[in-house]
């Protein structure tokens, strides 16, 4: 069970938001530019990136409405965190969006839709949360773990690197 919104006035702008998305979603399907889903960032009470779905017009399996408009905040706000942002969304992230959305540290997220109504509409995401919980070699593109000697030789240098940006 989610925690209670603080206030009415809170409540009443997160609603107002989570709309929009839901407006972008509904314009995304008409235009043709891609999927039902729309997503909006907002900082400080303003919105700063928004997008719709363009996987099927940009070629991009990568191009969800969530991870445009992260890459759209990161831009206008010329950082790759964002700690005082809220997102709102169409539908619930799929994982690759929930994966985003914890690297460049959100502070909350709002959603209309689950996973269950995308999956009802035909939309992978109940089924990639599914694969995500069997062991690699299980999933149904099957995955290999091969060590090499030299596998970790990146994550030294990495940890060894005196002028690195953390993130």
């Amino acid at each position: 069970m989610s925690p209670p919104l603080p206030d009415k006035s809170t409540k009443k702008e997160h609603i107002r938001f989570l709309q929009q998305a839901i407006d972008i979603a509904n314009t995304n399907v008409h235009t043709g530019i891609g999927g039902p889903y729309g997503a909006l960032i907002v900082h400080n009470g303003n919105i700063i990136a928004y997008s719709g779905n363009c996987v099927t017009s940009s070629l991009d399996p990568t191009a969800h409405a969530e991870i445009s408009a992260i890459r759209k905040a990161c831009q206008s706000l010329q950082n790759f965190h964002l700690p005082d942002c809220i997102l709102y969304s169409s539908c619930e992230p799929c994982p690759m969006c929930l994966g985003a959305i914890y690297w460049a540290r959100i502070r909350q997220v709002f959603y209309a839709c689950s996973r269950f109504d995308a999956s009802a509409a035909g939309f992978d995401d109940l089924f990639i949360y599914q694969e995500i919980a069997k062991h690699p070699e299980q999933r149904s593109i099957p995955m290999h773990h091969i060590h090499l000697p030299n596998a970790l030789s990146p994550f030294i240098s990495w940890q060894n690197k005196e002028d690195k940006t953390p993130y």
